[in-house]
């Protein structure tokens, strides 16, 4: 989990652009990029790979060991959600190498998606948040259309007792790393998840902070035109997405998208029990990937 906000721990996303160390990265890059220049590539570090973008293919690096073994199900996921038609562009993979499959380190090539994350401050223009808007709910809805068939094509549901199991992971693992008043907090955060009713109403992309939602302007107005890191995906509750829109943009565009999409009167306590577990899933990632950096940014607000 990477949501909105990795600074404080709060969100999905392959992360802002950062330095990447290389770790065997340059070969790699030099022959899958080969056209491209390097001072033109784009890096982004995420909480699982670190990502580099180039003008028609994109490398994501797998950061940990555990992480690597995970790409051959990261692709297998985008094939499946490629399938569905859901009106938006998701990334192809191309190729996988690295690990055990040769000396490179472990990575995965993908076709590149076009557009940008959107400009947090064009939101305060009302044409352009009533745009973001119309555009996420109706990306929701092709979602929630899109659940049976992605359970027909092999996307895993949620377990019924996925919060009751996370709640113990967090207990075992994370609670002895927190202050007293952070142990309280988490409890608060982890009664809220357990009370969840189980919900498998739709496909969920599990990670839908900003830096995974793509857009291109026409006209002066964003248009969305893809979705990218798909490793969460799965059938369950939509609120789970809604929750992300909510941590990445905040509450005003989430009313505007909750109103859009007629959604059932529990939907806010749904999207606030879940928000609440974003800073814990990260932690818990990272704990069991022995990353230690994610580790403590998802603590921050538990120490």
């Amino acid at each position: 989990m990477d949501v909105a906000d990795r600074s404080r721990g709060e969100g999905p996303g392959e992360g802002a652009p950062d330095s990447i160390p290389d770790r065997g990265h340059g070969a790699v890059l030099a022959r899958v990029l080969a056209g491209d220049r390097p001072a033109d590539l784009r890096r982004h570090r995420g909480q699982f790979h670190d990502v580099v973008v180039g003008s028609r293919r994109v490398v994501c690096f797998a950061r940990t060991q555990a992480a690597g073994a995970r790409l051959a199900g990261r692709a297998a996921v985008l094939r499946a959600v490629a399938g569905l038609g859901l009106g938006v562009r998701v990334p192809e993979p191309l190729a996988q190498g690295g690990g055990a499959a040769g000396p490179e380190p472990p990575h995965l090539v993908l076709t590149r998606v076009p557009g940008a994350p959107l400009d947090p401050a064009r939101l305060r223009e009302r044409a352009v948040a009533d745009a973001v808007a119309d555009q996420y709910a109706a990306l929701l809805r092709r979602l929630a259309d899109a659940g049976a068939a992605a359970a027909r094509g092999g996307l895993p549901g949620t377990p019924r007792d996925r919060w009751h199991r996370f709640a113990a992971d967090v207990r075992d693992g994370l609670l002895p790393l927190m202050s007293a008043a952070g142990r309280a907090r988490a409890e608060r955060e982890l009664a809220a998840a357990r009370g969840l009713p189980h919900r498998e109403s739709a496909l969920v992309h599990g990670d839908f902070g900003p830096e995974n939602v793509l857009w291109e302007w026409s006209g002066g107005l964003p248009r969305l035109s893809g979705v990218v890191d798909w490793d969460g995906a799965a059938v369950g509750d939509p609120a789970e997405d809604l929750a992300a829109v909510a941590a990445g943009h905040g509450d005003e565009l989430l009313a505007a998208v909750l109103a859009r999409v007629g959604a059932p009167p529990d939907t806010a306590e749904r999207v606030a029990a879940l928000r609440g577990t974003f800073a814990l899933q990260q932690a818990l990632g990272a704990l069991r990937d022995g990353d230690a950096a994610e580790l403590a940014d998802g603590l921050r607000g538990y120490r």
